[in-house]
């Protein structure tokens, strides 16, 4: 079977570079360092005016946790909307409820809003107070796939986990391992996890011009998907393949 590449992608210029590192999809966010939050209307159009590959923009209100107000949870219902108006293949939700568990409810409208896009449930499920009744929840509500990276900080730390959980689908749903996942450890956490589908960000710092007067605590780092690293990360997958 074929080893899947989505890239996180941060801007329009990530996604370009996503696609010619070839990319099998993109999840489009804003604010990454925030954990990704809904990328603009232009962002969002501008990528599906330009790619070929499958974009998936993220459906998040905020950075913080997953647990939304009423009028939060308006704005993504709107968001999931546009991203269906403007011929999206997919969407990325994730809510939780305040006891921990995934709102199913909430959910469940966000989704049956979305249809026909494929929906993935993203690393809210990794907050989840009880990850294997997590799953099955997810499952059932119909997802494509979800996220994990096993409840660690970053997947190569959580791949005991993500594998239970690979198991723990039986091909229900797609488990895709992300978090920190780059070339250096990409085959390991394919081996030892078990997972056909890897999410990273390939990213790199972007070096801001020598001629500015550049204050970091004005101008932070700024990153961008990086073609090669792309490029890295699909060859090892192919030569896994084969």
């Amino acid at each position: 079977m074929d080893y899947k590449l989505e890239i996180c992608a941060n801007s329009i210029e990530s996604a370009l570079a996503a696609e010619s590192g070839g990319a099998d999809r993109i999840e489009l966010c804003d604010n990454m360092s925030e954990g990704g939050t809904t990328p603009s209307y232009g962002t969002i159009k501008r990528c599906k005016d330009l790619l070929s590959i499958p974009v998936f923009p993220i459906i998040r209100a905020r950075g913080g946790d997953f647990v939304y107000t009423e009028e939060e949870f308006e704005v993504m219902k709107t968001d999931v909307q546009m991203c269906k108006d403007l011929g999206c293949e997919g969407v990325v939700i994730g809510i939780l409820k305040g006891d921990g568990n995934i709102d199913v409810d909430r959910c469940s409208e966000l989704i049956a809003l979305a249809r026909p896009m494929q929906v993935t449930f993203h690393r809210a499920f990794d907050c989840c107070i009880d990850m294997k009744k997590g799953l099955e929840d997810i499952i059932s509500l119909g997802c494509a796939r979800v996220l994990t990276s096993g409840g660690a900080v970053h997947a190569y730390e959580g791949m005991d986990v993500i594998k239970d959980l690979v198991e723990q689908a039986g091909g229900r749903i797609i488990v895709m391992a992300g978090s920190g996942v780059n070339h250096n450890n990409v085959k390991a956490v394919i081996v030892q996890s078990g997972v056909k589908e890897i999410h990273s960000t390939a990213k790199t710092v972007i070096q801001f011009k020598d001629y500015f007067n550049i204050n970091p605590n004005i101008l932070p780092d700024y990153c961008q998907t990086d073609q090669r690293k792309v490029v890295f990360i699909k060859n090892i997958l192919a030569s896994k393949v084969k």
